[in-house]
């Protein structure tokens, strides 16, 4: 959606690597927000952007109006059922009938073999790969690792937006997902115990206010009472008017 840095970087060159043309989309798209003041107040930067995709390898950067995507008299909408229920989907109704939307209209309109998606948004990551496999887009949805400031935080173009106080606090969501995994690779498995443990590490920071933490099914997003298998630990926090998510899976 624009405002790109390292993580989306990372996309591009995974995809310069595996593919013989390379297309970006940069779309800051409004069915997809709650709220028009986070809507207005999302970073823009389109110079910026298309030098960040050439440095990375991008052939094309496609930076549609709104116009262009949602034509006059557009009535349309892709929804995906169960999995956009819970976590993002429940704090932020409507969010993925928007970003569905879009990213059915842009895998059309590219025609690609893959697309490349970052796994700290991993609801988002599922919800897509569902919806494609549903419609029968030949494209292949293809995840890449988080890519992280060095301080932990996930890159996110929203990360600008934060103060400076803010900003030295944001790590807390990192720090919350660590405690959780050593409790888990120390032998807990008890689900609830390990979002215990993720609640605690940020009431220590008082400008993080939590929205939800998780220990899910990875397929589902069901919530676990005992981690017996593959889980998917994550979180939404918000800093002011600023909110953040992360997630850590474990095995």
């Amino acid at each position: 959606m624009g405002a790109l840095h390292e993580g989306h970087a990372s996309l591009i060159r995974r995809a310069h690597a595996d593919d013989a043309t390379v297309v970006v989309t940069v779309f800051v798209n409004p069915r997809q927000f709650n709220e028009s003041s986070d809507f207005e107040a999302y970073p823009r930067d389109e110079a910026a952007d298309v030098r960040l995709c050439g440095a990375a390898g991008a052939d094309l950067v496609f930076i549609p109006s709104v116009d262009e995507i949602y034509p006059a008299g557009f009535q349309t909408s892709v929804r995906v059922g169960a999995l956009t229920e819970p976590l993002e989907g429940a704090a932020r109704p409507g969010h993925f009938e928007g970003v569905t939307t879009v990213v059915a209209i842009l895998l059309r309109l590219a025609g690609a073999d893959h697309a490349y998606f970052g796994q700290k948004d991993a609801q988002q990551l599922l919800v897509v790969r569902r919806m494609a496999a549903d419609l029968g887009f030949a494209t292949e949805i293809v995840a890449c690792p988080i890519v992280r400031e060095p301080d932990g935080l996930a890159m996110s173009s929203r990360n600008a937006r934060l103060t400076p106080q803010q900003r030295a606090a944001a790590p807390v969501l990192r720090r919350a997902l660590s405690a959780a995994r050593a409790r888990y690779d120390g032998g807990e498995h008890d689900a609830e115990v390990l979002r215990a443990t993720m609640q605690v590490t940020l009431s220590a920071e008082p400008l993080a206010a939590p929205e939800y933490v998780s220990c899910a099914d990875p397929a589902t997003l069901a919530e676990l009472d005992r981690v017996d298998g593959p889980a998917l630990l994550s979180m939404a926090v918000r800093f002011g008017a600023v909110r953040l998510i992360d997630n850590e899976p474990l095995p």
